[in-house]
């Protein structure tokens, strides 16, 4: 296989994916967007969240053999994308948000739990009152800033693979010296985020190929 050529085809897959998100919002990078439709908001995040993971490995691929010198320890952004005051700069997030832990549950407890109740008798009738708080509704419309901020640092990132592999190299080189980390790896073990048994969509196929050429890329991890 000519891997150059894998590459810069998955990178204009990428590419094409992400300037149809825009497309949907109705948006180019780097605009303002206040609310939107809680449906299209839904149905970017389906596409958007594995086209995240695809990038995430094409840098991973393009950070093979990039040598950096390690740079003083700095606190790490804390969302997926951060952007500096007074500029239009967006970091991509390079590593892989760690799957959550879910409590083990004892086999056949399925099904709604009983909630607690009050019953009122008199007047021939019996009145009840539930303790639970009912669902709030959910609204029709939600803020957009923050997946327009995902969307223009992908898309930054994907105009740029090598600086965000200088990136890359540069983070995974203070992870190697961190005691605590167990993962220092950029994927996590298992699927990626966004994977989906059943490829249905463009950006579905994107990410197995990804996946793939970045695991292939990656030394073992003997963390």
């Amino acid at each position: 296989m000519d891997l150059t050529r894998e590459i810069d085809a998955s990178r204009n897959a990428a590419a094409h994916i992400v300037a149809g998100l825009f497309a949907m919002l109705g948006l180019t990078a780097g605009a303002v967007l206040g609310r939107i439709r809680r449906e299209l908001h839904r149905d970017i995040l389906k596409v958007l969240r594995p086209a995240e993971s695809a990038v995430r490995r094409l840098i991973v691929v393009f950070a093979r053999g990039v040598i950096v010198k390690a740079r003083p320890p700095r606190p790490a952004p804390t969302g997926l994308a951060r952007a500096i005051p007074g500029q239009q700069r967006f970091y991509f997030r390079l590593f892989d948000a760690r799957p959550p832990l879910r409590l083990a549950t004892r086999p056949g407890k399925t099904g709604p739990r009983p909630q607690p109740r009050i019953s009122f008798f008199g007047d021939g009738e019996v009145r009840r009152i539930s303790l639970t708080r009912e669902p709030r509704p959910q609204e029709e419309h939600v803020e957009a800033a923050n997946l327009v901020r995902r969307l223009t640092a992908v898309q930054a990132a994907l105009s740029d693979l090598p600086r965000q592999a200088k990136r890359l190299a540069r983070a995974l080189a203070r992870r190697q010296r961190s005691p605590r980390l167990k993962l220092k790896g950029p994927l996590r073990p298992g699927h990626p985020p966004g994977f989906r048994r059943r490829a249905r969509r463009e950006v579905d196929h994107l990410l197995r190929r990804c996946d793939w050429l970045a695991r292939e890329a990656l030394p073992p991890d003997t963390s």
